[in-house]
Protein backbone atom coordinates (compact mmCIF):
# COMPACT_ATOMS: atom_id res chain seq x y z
CA UNK A 1 0.00 0.00 0.00
CA UNK A 2 3.25 2.24 0.42
CA UNK A 3 4.98 1.29 -2.62
CA UNK A 4 4.02 4.35 -4.43
CA UNK A 5 5.22 6.63 -2.12
CA UNK A 6 8.32 4.60 -2.03
CA UNK A 7 8.73 5.25 -5.35
CA UNK A 8 7.69 9.15 -5.41
CA UNK A 9 10.44 8.97 -2.50
CA UNK A 10 13.16 8.35 -4.91
CA UNK A 11 11.74 10.32 -7.37
CA UNK A 12 15.26 13.03 -7.92
CA UNK A 13 13.90 16.07 -8.74
CA UNK A 14 16.69 18.43 -10.72
CA UNK A 15 15.98 22.26 -10.96
CA UNK A 16 16.36 23.83 -14.39
CA UNK A 17 19.13 26.20 -13.74
CA UNK A 18 21.15 23.05 -12.09
CA UNK A 19 20.35 20.22 -14.11
CA UNK A 20 22.65 18.92 -17.53
CA UNK A 21 21.61 20.68 -20.76
CA UNK A 22 22.73 18.49 -23.39
CA UNK A 23 22.33 20.82 -26.71
CA UNK A 24 24.21 23.90 -25.07
CA UNK A 25 27.39 21.19 -24.20
CA UNK A 26 27.52 20.28 -27.56
CA UNK A 27 27.49 23.43 -29.01
CA UNK A 28 29.97 24.30 -26.83
CA UNK A 29 31.79 21.60 -27.89
CA UNK A 30 31.43 22.98 -31.50
CA UNK A 31 33.16 26.22 -30.63
CA UNK A 32 35.94 25.37 -29.01
CA UNK A 33 37.08 23.05 -31.70
CA UNK A 34 35.89 25.62 -34.47
CA UNK A 35 38.28 28.08 -32.03
CA UNK A 36 40.84 25.34 -32.32
CA UNK A 37 40.67 25.23 -36.03
CA UNK A 38 41.28 29.21 -36.57
CA UNK A 39 44.30 28.80 -33.99
CA UNK A 40 45.72 26.53 -36.15
CA UNK A 41 44.68 27.77 -39.70
CA UNK A 42 46.66 31.43 -38.13
CA UNK A 43 49.66 29.63 -37.06
CA UNK A 44 49.97 27.45 -40.55
CA UNK A 45 49.63 30.81 -42.49
CA UNK A 46 52.36 32.79 -40.32
CA UNK A 47 54.56 29.83 -40.70
CA UNK A 48 53.89 29.83 -44.75
CA UNK A 49 54.60 33.67 -44.56
CA UNK A 50 57.82 32.92 -42.67
CA UNK A 51 58.88 30.07 -45.10
CA UNK A 52 58.24 32.50 -48.04
CA UNK A 53 59.51 35.34 -46.72
CA UNK A 54 62.88 33.38 -46.08
CA UNK A 55 62.97 32.23 -49.36
CA UNK A 56 62.26 35.30 -51.07
CA UNK A 57 65.05 36.87 -49.33
CA UNK A 58 67.03 33.78 -49.87
CA UNK A 59 66.69 34.38 -53.79
CA UNK A 60 67.44 38.55 -53.28
CA UNK A 61 70.65 37.89 -51.22
CA UNK A 62 71.54 35.71 -54.01
CA UNK A 63 70.75 38.12 -56.49
CA UNK A 64 71.99 40.43 -54.10
CA UNK A 65 75.70 38.75 -54.54
CA UNK A 66 75.64 37.75 -57.95
CA UNK A 67 75.08 41.38 -58.55
CA UNK A 68 77.99 42.28 -56.25
CA UNK A 69 80.17 39.81 -57.98
CA UNK A 70 80.14 41.75 -61.01
CA UNK A 71 83.29 43.90 -61.94
CA UNK A 72 81.81 47.57 -63.40
CA UNK A 73 84.38 49.17 -65.43
CA UNK A 74 84.21 51.90 -67.33
CA UNK A 75 86.26 52.15 -70.76
CA UNK A 76 88.11 54.49 -73.17
CA UNK A 77 88.85 53.62 -76.86
CA UNK A 78 92.75 54.94 -77.77
CA UNK A 79 92.92 57.87 -80.20
CA UNK A 80 95.53 59.02 -82.62
CA UNK A 81 98.35 61.16 -81.20
CA UNK A 82 98.37 64.98 -81.70
CA UNK A 83 98.30 65.87 -85.05
CA UNK A 84 100.49 68.83 -85.06
CA UNK A 85 103.60 66.51 -84.38
CA UNK A 86 105.03 67.81 -81.74
CA UNK A 87 106.16 66.84 -78.74
CA UNK A 88 106.25 68.46 -75.49
CA UNK A 89 109.07 67.86 -72.51
CA UNK A 90 109.72 69.87 -68.93
CA UNK A 91 113.05 70.74 -68.91
CA UNK A 92 115.00 73.00 -66.43
CA UNK A 93 117.38 76.20 -67.64
CA UNK A 94 120.07 76.57 -66.81
CA UNK A 95 123.40 79.24 -66.82
CA UNK A 96 125.45 78.76 -70.42
CA UNK A 97 128.28 78.61 -67.72
CA UNK A 98 127.77 78.52 -63.65
CA UNK A 99 130.67 78.33 -61.90
CA UNK A 100 130.90 77.86 -57.67
CA UNK A 101 133.99 79.92 -56.52
CA UNK A 102 135.74 78.57 -53.38
CA UNK A 103 138.27 79.68 -51.30
CA UNK A 104 142.56 78.64 -52.49
CA UNK A 105 143.51 79.60 -48.85
CA UNK A 106 142.88 79.09 -45.10
CA UNK A 107 141.37 82.15 -43.16
CA UNK A 108 138.39 84.57 -42.28
CA UNK A 109 136.42 86.78 -44.58
CA UNK A 110 137.59 90.16 -44.54
CA UNK A 111 134.90 91.77 -46.57
CA UNK A 112 132.81 91.26 -49.06
CA UNK A 113 131.90 93.57 -52.76
CA UNK A 114 129.26 91.66 -54.43
CA UNK A 115 125.93 90.14 -52.98
CA UNK A 116 123.60 88.03 -55.05
CA UNK A 117 122.02 89.65 -58.26
CA UNK A 118 124.95 91.89 -58.62
CA UNK A 119 126.27 91.97 -62.61
CA UNK A 120 129.88 91.32 -62.40
CA UNK A 121 133.01 91.08 -64.85
CA UNK A 122 135.54 88.69 -65.28
CA UNK A 123 138.18 89.39 -62.74
CA UNK A 124 136.45 91.82 -60.84
CA UNK A 125 137.03 91.52 -57.14
CA UNK A 126 133.95 89.61 -55.05
CA UNK A 127 135.45 89.22 -51.50
CA UNK A 128 139.34 89.13 -49.15
CA UNK A 129 140.18 87.04 -47.10
CA UNK A 130 142.32 87.65 -44.11
CA UNK A 131 145.49 84.82 -44.01
CA UNK A 132 147.75 85.67 -41.05
CA UNK A 133 149.23 82.01 -41.14
CA UNK A 134 150.18 82.81 -44.80
CA UNK A 135 151.52 85.55 -44.41
CA UNK A 136 154.53 84.07 -41.61
CA UNK A 137 154.87 81.41 -44.10
CA UNK A 138 155.85 83.81 -46.59
CA UNK A 139 157.77 85.27 -44.64
CA UNK A 140 159.71 82.03 -43.41
CA UNK A 141 159.94 81.24 -46.88
CA UNK A 142 161.43 84.86 -48.27
CA UNK A 143 164.11 84.25 -45.10
CA UNK A 144 165.00 81.07 -45.81
CA UNK A 145 165.20 82.14 -49.61
CA UNK A 146 167.75 84.80 -48.48
CA UNK A 147 169.93 82.15 -45.91
CA UNK A 148 170.37 79.72 -49.66
CA UNK A 149 171.36 82.97 -51.59
CA UNK A 150 173.56 83.62 -49.08
CA UNK A 151 175.05 80.27 -48.72
CA UNK A 152 175.58 80.12 -52.82
CA UNK A 153 177.57 83.01 -52.96
CA UNK A 154 179.79 81.59 -50.27
CA UNK A 155 179.95 78.15 -52.21
CA UNK A 156 180.34 79.95 -55.40
CA UNK A 157 183.38 82.15 -54.09
CA UNK A 158 185.37 79.04 -52.55
CA UNK A 159 184.85 76.97 -55.96
CA UNK A 160 185.92 80.12 -57.91
CA UNK A 161 189.22 79.98 -55.64
CA UNK A 162 189.32 76.78 -55.50
CA UNK A 163 189.60 76.58 -59.03
CA UNK A 164 192.68 78.91 -59.58
CA UNK A 165 194.44 77.12 -56.79
CA UNK A 166 193.75 73.85 -58.58
CA UNK A 167 195.78 75.78 -61.82
CA UNK A 168 198.79 76.12 -59.58
CA UNK A 169 198.31 72.81 -58.25
CA UNK A 170 197.76 74.20 -54.81
CA UNK A 171 195.12 71.81 -53.70
CA UNK A 172 193.72 68.42 -54.75
CA UNK A 173 191.62 67.94 -57.33
CA UNK A 174 189.09 66.16 -55.12
CA UNK A 175 189.24 69.36 -52.88
CA UNK A 176 188.20 71.23 -56.24
CA UNK A 177 185.42 68.71 -57.15
CA UNK A 178 184.18 68.85 -53.46
CA UNK A 179 183.62 72.86 -53.61
CA UNK A 180 182.08 72.34 -56.81
CA UNK A 181 179.27 69.67 -55.68
CA UNK A 182 178.53 72.46 -52.89
CA UNK A 183 177.89 75.21 -55.50
CA UNK A 184 175.76 72.73 -57.03
CA UNK A 185 173.68 72.39 -53.91
CA UNK A 186 173.77 75.90 -53.48
CA UNK A 187 171.74 76.54 -56.65
CA UNK A 188 169.79 73.91 -56.15
CA UNK A 189 168.83 74.90 -52.66
CA UNK A 190 168.47 78.78 -53.99
CA UNK A 191 166.12 77.51 -56.67
CA UNK A 192 163.78 75.48 -54.34
CA UNK A 193 163.39 78.54 -51.84
CA UNK A 194 162.55 80.51 -54.63
CA UNK A 195 159.44 78.02 -55.38
CA UNK A 196 158.33 78.08 -51.80
CA UNK A 197 158.54 81.46 -52.64
CA UNK A 198 156.23 82.04 -55.30
CA UNK A 199 154.05 79.26 -54.56
CA UNK A 200 153.46 81.17 -50.89
CA UNK A 201 152.96 84.72 -52.86
CA UNK A 202 150.82 82.95 -55.32
CA UNK A 203 148.54 81.40 -52.23
CA UNK A 204 148.70 84.76 -50.51
CA UNK A 205 146.79 86.25 -54.11
CA UNK A 206 144.35 84.01 -53.42
CA UNK A 207 143.38 86.50 -50.54
CA UNK A 208 141.41 88.26 -53.12
CA UNK A 209 138.46 86.37 -54.36
CA UNK A 210 137.61 87.70 -57.93
CA UNK A 211 134.60 86.55 -60.79
CA UNK A 212 136.29 84.06 -62.94
CA UNK A 213 133.51 85.09 -65.87
CA UNK A 214 131.31 87.52 -66.48
CA UNK A 215 127.90 87.21 -65.21
CA UNK A 216 125.29 87.32 -62.48
CA UNK A 217 125.89 86.20 -58.73
CA UNK A 218 123.35 83.76 -58.24
CA UNK A 219 124.61 83.02 -54.14
CA UNK A 220 127.03 84.37 -51.36
CA UNK A 221 127.14 82.01 -48.61
CA UNK A 222 129.51 83.62 -46.80
CA UNK A 223 129.64 87.08 -44.37
CA UNK A 224 132.06 89.05 -42.51
CA UNK A 225 134.27 86.59 -40.15
CA UNK A 226 133.39 83.45 -41.48
CA UNK A 227 136.12 81.18 -40.85
CA UNK A 228 136.83 79.47 -45.08
CA UNK A 229 138.39 76.62 -45.85
CA UNK A 230 140.89 75.98 -49.33
CA UNK A 231 139.00 73.67 -51.77
CA UNK A 232 136.02 72.53 -52.10
CA UNK A 233 136.26 69.47 -50.10
CA UNK A 234 135.29 68.73 -46.84
CA UNK A 235 133.97 71.09 -44.70
CA UNK A 236 134.85 74.06 -47.86
CA UNK A 237 131.66 75.39 -49.08
CA UNK A 238 131.06 77.73 -52.46
CA UNK A 239 131.85 81.50 -51.07
CA UNK A 240 130.01 82.52 -54.33
CA UNK A 241 127.84 81.02 -57.62
CA UNK A 242 127.96 83.15 -60.56
CA UNK A 243 126.40 82.28 -63.87
CA UNK A 244 126.24 84.10 -67.15
CA UNK A 245 122.14 83.70 -68.09
CA UNK A 246 122.74 85.12 -71.76
CA UNK A 247 122.23 82.52 -73.41
CA UNK A 248 120.66 79.74 -71.85
CA UNK A 249 121.02 76.29 -71.61
CA UNK A 250 118.31 73.49 -71.70
CA UNK A 251 118.81 69.90 -71.24
CA UNK A 252 115.67 67.62 -72.71
CA UNK A 253 115.69 63.68 -72.11
CA UNK A 254 113.72 62.36 -75.28
CA UNK A 255 112.09 60.04 -75.53
CA UNK A 256 114.02 56.78 -77.94
CA UNK A 257 110.95 56.94 -79.90
CA UNK A 258 111.75 60.21 -81.07
CA UNK A 259 115.67 59.96 -80.93
CA UNK A 260 116.11 59.62 -84.17
CA UNK A 261 114.34 62.79 -85.58
CA UNK A 262 116.36 65.01 -83.02
CA UNK A 263 119.51 66.81 -85.47
CA UNK A 264 121.64 69.77 -84.33
CA UNK A 265 120.07 72.72 -85.41
CA UNK A 266 117.05 71.79 -85.15
CA UNK A 267 114.30 74.74 -83.36
CA UNK A 268 112.88 74.34 -80.37
CA UNK A 269 109.66 76.42 -78.94
CA UNK A 270 110.07 76.98 -75.42
CA UNK A 271 107.74 78.55 -72.76
CA UNK A 272 107.36 79.64 -69.49
CA UNK A 273 104.00 79.15 -67.21
CA UNK A 274 104.22 82.36 -65.39
CA UNK A 275 104.85 84.03 -69.27
CA UNK A 276 101.77 82.80 -70.57
CA UNK A 277 101.19 83.41 -74.67
CA UNK A 278 105.08 84.21 -74.62
CA UNK A 279 107.71 81.77 -76.65
CA UNK A 280 111.31 81.51 -76.54
CA UNK A 281 113.15 80.00 -79.82
CA UNK A 282 116.22 77.48 -78.78
CA UNK A 283 118.39 75.54 -81.23
CA UNK A 284 119.48 72.23 -80.82
CA UNK A 285 123.39 72.32 -80.44
CA UNK A 286 124.07 68.73 -79.45
CA UNK A 287 122.91 65.46 -78.34
CA UNK A 288 124.46 63.06 -76.35
CA UNK A 289 124.62 60.55 -79.27
CA UNK A 290 123.87 57.52 -76.94
CA UNK A 291 120.56 56.33 -75.26
CA UNK A 292 120.78 55.81 -71.52
CA UNK A 293 120.15 52.56 -70.38
CA UNK A 294 118.43 53.11 -67.48
CA UNK A 295 115.50 55.97 -69.00
CA UNK A 296 115.69 55.11 -72.60
CA UNK A 297 116.29 58.81 -73.67
CA UNK A 298 118.59 60.69 -75.65
CA UNK A 299 119.88 63.91 -74.07
CA UNK A 300 119.52 66.90 -76.17
CA UNK A 301 121.23 70.20 -75.24
CA UNK A 302 119.36 73.38 -76.37
CA UNK A 303 121.06 76.70 -76.42
CA UNK A 304 118.18 79.61 -76.24
CA UNK A 305 119.22 83.42 -76.26
CA UNK A 306 118.11 85.88 -73.80
CA UNK A 307 119.00 89.17 -74.15
CA UNK A 308 116.37 90.85 -72.13
CA UNK A 309 116.72 88.52 -69.31
CA UNK A 310 113.03 87.37 -69.31
CA UNK A 311 114.24 83.88 -68.53
CA UNK A 312 116.12 83.00 -65.24
CA UNK A 313 118.75 80.15 -64.64
CA UNK A 314 116.81 77.40 -62.74
CA UNK A 315 113.57 78.04 -63.98
CA UNK A 316 110.77 75.18 -64.87
CA UNK A 317 110.12 75.02 -68.38
CA UNK A 318 108.79 73.13 -71.48
CA UNK A 319 110.15 72.86 -74.76
CA UNK A 320 108.31 71.26 -78.03
CA UNK A 321 110.22 69.42 -80.84
CA UNK A 322 108.60 69.06 -83.63
CA UNK A 323 108.37 65.40 -84.83
CA UNK A 324 106.45 62.58 -86.32
CA UNK A 325 104.23 60.91 -84.26
CA UNK A 326 102.01 58.59 -86.64
CA UNK A 327 100.88 55.24 -85.40
CA UNK A 328 101.09 56.16 -82.10
CA UNK A 329 98.13 56.15 -79.80
CA UNK A 330 96.90 58.19 -76.80
CA UNK A 331 95.44 56.69 -73.21
CA UNK A 332 95.10 58.47 -70.26
CA UNK A 333 97.29 57.86 -67.69
CA UNK A 334 94.99 56.32 -64.91
CA UNK A 335 94.75 53.23 -67.36
CA UNK A 336 98.19 51.78 -66.70
CA UNK A 337 98.80 49.09 -64.63
CA UNK A 338 101.90 48.27 -63.31
CA UNK A 339 102.91 44.76 -62.70
CA UNK A 340 106.30 42.31 -62.31
CA UNK A 341 106.27 41.78 -66.11
CA UNK A 342 106.46 45.46 -67.29
CA UNK A 343 103.80 48.05 -68.27
CA UNK A 344 100.16 47.05 -69.06
CA UNK A 345 96.75 47.75 -70.00
CA UNK A 346 93.31 45.98 -69.23
CA UNK A 347 91.34 45.90 -71.98
CA UNK A 348 87.94 44.28 -72.75
CA UNK A 349 87.05 41.71 -75.81
CA UNK A 350 83.69 41.46 -77.11
CA UNK A 351 82.97 38.78 -74.70
CA UNK A 352 83.01 40.99 -71.62
CA UNK A 353 86.57 39.31 -70.76
CA UNK A 354 89.42 41.18 -69.55
CA UNK A 355 93.10 40.76 -71.78
CA UNK A 356 96.48 42.30 -69.73
CA UNK A 357 97.97 43.52 -73.12
CA UNK A 358 102.03 44.38 -72.95
CA UNK A 359 102.42 47.71 -74.27
CA UNK A 360 105.50 49.99 -75.20
CA UNK A 361 105.50 53.30 -73.52
CA UNK A 362 106.76 55.97 -76.24
CA UNK A 363 106.00 59.16 -73.99
CA UNK A 364 104.66 59.69 -70.43
CA UNK A 365 102.93 63.20 -70.78
CA UNK A 366 101.89 62.94 -67.14
CA UNK A 367 98.11 62.98 -67.88
CA UNK A 368 98.47 61.10 -70.78
CA UNK A 369 100.55 58.23 -72.49
CA UNK A 370 101.60 57.65 -76.30
CA UNK A 371 101.50 53.95 -76.81
CA UNK A 372 104.16 52.85 -79.63
CA UNK A 373 103.68 48.73 -79.62
CA UNK A 374 100.98 46.60 -78.06
CA UNK A 375 97.32 48.75 -78.72
CA UNK A 376 95.15 48.80 -81.19
CA UNK A 377 93.05 51.87 -82.22
CA UNK A 378 89.50 49.81 -81.82
CA UNK A 379 90.61 48.84 -78.19
CA UNK A 380 87.96 49.42 -75.19
CA UNK A 381 90.78 50.14 -72.44
CA UNK A 382 89.78 49.83 -68.82
CA UNK A 383 89.71 53.38 -66.96
CA UNK A 384 90.94 53.05 -63.19
CA UNK A 385 91.70 49.18 -63.61
CA UNK A 386 91.62 47.53 -59.79
CA UNK A 387 95.33 45.92 -58.91
CA UNK A 388 93.71 42.44 -58.46
CA UNK A 389 91.99 42.61 -62.41
CA UNK A 390 93.21 39.50 -63.98
CA UNK A 391 93.09 37.75 -67.47
CA UNK A 392 89.77 36.63 -67.91
CA UNK A 393 87.74 38.29 -65.45
CA UNK A 394 84.35 39.03 -66.48
CA UNK A 395 83.13 42.58 -66.52
CA UNK A 396 80.49 44.79 -67.08
CA UNK A 397 81.08 48.20 -69.37
CA UNK A 398 79.42 51.07 -67.91
CA UNK A 399 79.40 54.46 -69.50
CA UNK A 400 82.13 53.97 -72.32
CA UNK A 401 83.44 57.10 -72.58
CA UNK A 402 84.61 57.77 -76.58
CA UNK A 403 87.69 60.32 -77.08
CA UNK A 404 88.49 60.46 -73.49
CA UNK A 405 92.09 60.30 -73.87
CA UNK A 406 92.50 63.31 -76.49
CA UNK A 407 94.02 65.45 -73.60
CA UNK A 408 96.31 67.75 -74.83
CA UNK A 409 99.89 66.06 -75.83
CA UNK A 410 102.68 67.44 -73.26
CA UNK A 411 100.60 68.03 -70.35
CA UNK A 412 102.50 67.10 -67.22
Amino acid sequence: MNEPHHHSSLDISVAGDQGLDLPARAQAGRRARLAVIVVALLLAAGAARTIVSNVLNSHNLADVTKQNAKQYVSVVQPTPAGADGRIVLPGTLRGYVQAPIYSRANGYVLKWYADIGTHVQQGQLLAEIDTPEIDQELAQAQAQRDQSASTLSLAKTSFDRAQQLRQRDAVSQQELDDRQGAYNQGVANLAAADANVRRLQQTKSFQRIVAPITGVITQRNVDIGDLVNAGNGGAGRALFAIAQSDPLRLYLDVPQTYASQVAVGQHVSVSEQELPGVVFDGTVTRTAQAIDVATRTLQVEISLPNHDGKLLPGAYVQAALQTDSKGLLTVPGNTLLFRAEGPRLAVVDANGKIKLKAVEIAQDLGQTLEISHGLDPGDRVVLNPGDSIADGDSVVVVAPQKGAASAPRGTT
